[in-house]
């Protein structure tokens, strides 16, 4: 599993880099095609690893008489379901993704309207900003204090 993490995105769903052709509309079918089925695997990983996350906390669920191996047990699966939480609301996330795809309004900044581009979503296919807008939001935030 730790390897399909190293390969990326794209590797996980099976896929090569989109090539677009010249002259080509952006957004179009082929690409949501690509990107729909990039964040359907992402998905289902993510699921698959919750679904092992629940398997092995029932598997290894024992009763250590000594409190401190007991306390590091309780430690190990307090940062698992941390973990699995924010893959929960990464998964919600994509799906919320999957339908603007569906609706035809994904790959377009939700700040100024631009168009993202190919590349930023093969690596954040989540994204709804362009890279001037998300810096431009990560310097408001260290500015205010957030970050």
């Amino acid at each position: 599993m730790p390897d399909q993490k190293k390969l990326g995105l794209l590797a996980q769903a099976g896929l090569e880099p989109y090539q677009e052709k010249p002259g080509e509309e952006y957004m179009n079918d082929a690409q949501r095609t690509h990107f729909k089925t990039i964040l359907e695997a992402w998905r289902n990983d993510l699921r698959n690893e919750v679904d092992r996350t629940k398997s092995h906390m029932q598997d290894e669920a024992a009763n250590f008489p000594d409190p401190v191996d007991r306390a590091a047990q309780e430690e190990e699966f307090s940062l698992e379901l941390r973990t699995r939480d924010r893959e929960r609301k990464l998964i919600k996330k994509i799906e919320k993704t999957i339908q603007l795809i569906k609706e035809d309004d994904f790959g377009f900044c939700d700040s100024c309207g631009i168009e993202i581009g190919i590349r930023r979503l093969e690596a954040r296919p989540t994204a709804d900003l362009c890279v001037d807008c998300k810096t431009l939001a990560e310097i408001k935030e260290k500015q205010s204090g957030r970050g």
